[in-house]
């Protein structure tokens, strides 16, 4: 069938299926990848993107996300859990690495971040601090001085900021 998307809104970040990670998962750490997350967007018009985060100790080039891409393909098509059109980039995470699992939020802290999410905290829904660490299901976010606290499965998105 060819590559097909994933039910996502809008721009938002939210997380693809359960099975759908799992089978990406699985092919990417068979190849000696870590699987970093996946975004699901703009379903609907155009057609939906999955766009596949991967990393390594040695770092991403072009051909791990060429080698993963084929690899990804290949289970889609056979195991078809996307049953609408869309494209597939396999990407780094790069310098503003998105963050999606709570052992990330664990990772980077201390790090300067960008987080928005599905529902408004305190009014509303963006913040932009340094991650002070996780405690209990929530994300610890120190912006000027107040120390927000956000639910992870309020979070839509996630990313560090590069510190140039």
């Amino acid at each position: 069938m060819g590559h097909a998307p994933i039910f996502y809104c809008g721009e938002e970040m939210r997380s693809a299926p359960e099975k759908l990670k799992s089978l990406v998962r699985a092919e990417v750490e068979l190849l000696g990848y870590e699987l970093i997350g996946l975004e699901l967007t703009g379903q609907g018009k155009g057609g939906a993107l999955l766009r596949v985060y991967i990393d390594h100790v040695d770092g991403i080039n072009l051909d791990d996300c060429v080698q993963v891409s084929h690899q990804i393909s290949g289970v889609l098509d056979v195991e078809d859990p996307i049953k609408e059109p869309y494209q597939l980039e396999v990407s780094s995470p790069g310098l503003d690495r998105p963050l999606f699992e709570r052992d990330h939020f664990e990772r980077f802290q201390g790090s300067k971040v960008r987080v928005k999410t599905h529902a408004k905290i305190e009014g509303r829904h963006r913040f932009t601090g340094v991650l002070r660490g996780v405690a209990e299901d929530q994300v610890l976010i120190e912006e000027d001085g107040t120390l927000h606290r956000i639910a992870i499965d309020l979070i839509d998105s996630a990313r560090l900021i590069p510190e140039l």
